[in-house]
């Protein structure tokens, strides 16, 4: 007991020391930082992010943040730069280096040759005072008071608070760029989110389109739903126009209150003014009508035309819920 005690002491300890490095970048959200947002806006160039160690690590990971979200962006190390990968980097392009210390041996030599080749850095550094924050054209200071580590040396609350800025300047370059969900649908296709993003109601409406009219026999009902096996069936009017919806509940809920079958038609048991859709809608949102409704069909409309339904096992299928 004593020792899961301590184990729970120190991974809140971790969090809190964590969390308080990120709250304190915001006093660092300055000037400069929007004049760096600013720059990459205006460059012609890409993003290139450099760094060593774990710093390298939180470069990727912005890289690939960038990438999604509309800021063209590749990683540089910073070992292989001076080793062979300084070519890919073109005039244009703005480089961000990662580095707690900024006086690292890698950053000492590869400044230098950066300012050679004419590209502007931006230091994301957490050390304001060293050779990579005096050399850049831009800082963006990730200063923290301490590591989570109890030595005060494996990079952990640096390297979050490093991530933490990067995610804060990729957002603003995102924003800046009015980059809306269309936008990040083109780089996401693949899976559930992709499909979330792209993904209408008529790409996954049911080809089964059961449908009677407002005057069918009861037998005429039932034969349709389960026929066409969606638990439901839209009731049209004699123009053809959409009146009514009736669920398999609807029949459930009718036989056990009506002893009398014959003389029953399908405008007497349905549900007038059922929920609706356009196909052209995205199928996240059909999903969240059900949500909100506490129901399992939707039928899919074109104008005032009665497309289909579209149900929730097909969104399901889909991988949307």
């Amino acid at each position: 007991m004593k020792l899961a005690k301590n184990i729970k002491l120190s991974a809140i300890k971790v969090l809190k020391t964590e969390a308080e490095a990120i709250q304190n970048l915001v006093n660092f959200i300055d000037d400069d930082f929007a004049a760096c947002v600013e720059a990459i806006l205006n460059s012609k160039g890409r993003v290139v992010i450099t760094g060593v160690g774990k710093s390298a690590i939180i470069a990727n990971k912005i890289v690939s943040t960038m990438n999604s979200t509309g800021t063209p962006a590749l990683f540089m190390h910073a070992a292989d730069a001076i080793h062979g990968d300084l070519g890919m980097i073109q005039q244009e392009d703005m480089v961000i280096c990662i580095s707690k210390s900024g006086n690292t041996p890698e950053v000492k030599v590869l400044v230098p040759l950066l300012k050679r080749l004419g590209s502007r850095l931006i230091a994301m550094v957490s050390n304001t005072d060293s050779y990579l924050a005096k050399h850049a054209d831009f800082v963006l200071n990730c200063t923290i008071k301490e590591e989570a580590c109890p030595n005060n040396l494996a990079p952990t609350t640096s390297t979050t608070a490093h991530m933490a800025m990067g995610d804060a300047l990729a957002v603003c370059l995102l924003e800046s760029r009015g980059f809306t969900s269309d936008d990040f649908a083109k780089y996401h296709p693949g899976g559930a989110l992709g499909k979330q993003l792209y993904l209408r109601v008529v790409d996954v409406v049911s080809d089964m389109v059961p449908i009677v009219k407002f005057d069918a026999k009861l037998s005429e009902v039932i034969m349709e739903i389960s026929g066409k096996r969606l638990g439901a069936t839209m009731v049209l009017d004699q123009s053809d126009e959409l009146i009514g919806i009736i669920t398999d509940g609807d029949l459930r809920r009718m036989l056990q209150k009506e002893p009398d079958l014959s003389k029953i038609r399908a405008a007497e048991i349905m549900t007038a003014n059922p929920k609706t859709i356009d196909q052209s809608e995205y199928a996240i949102r059909a999903l969240n009508i059900m949500k909100e409704y506490n129901i399992t069909q939707l039928v899919a409309m074109d104008g005032k035309e009665t497309k289909g339904l579209i149900h929730i096992h097909d969104l399901m299928k889909e991988g949307i819920v």
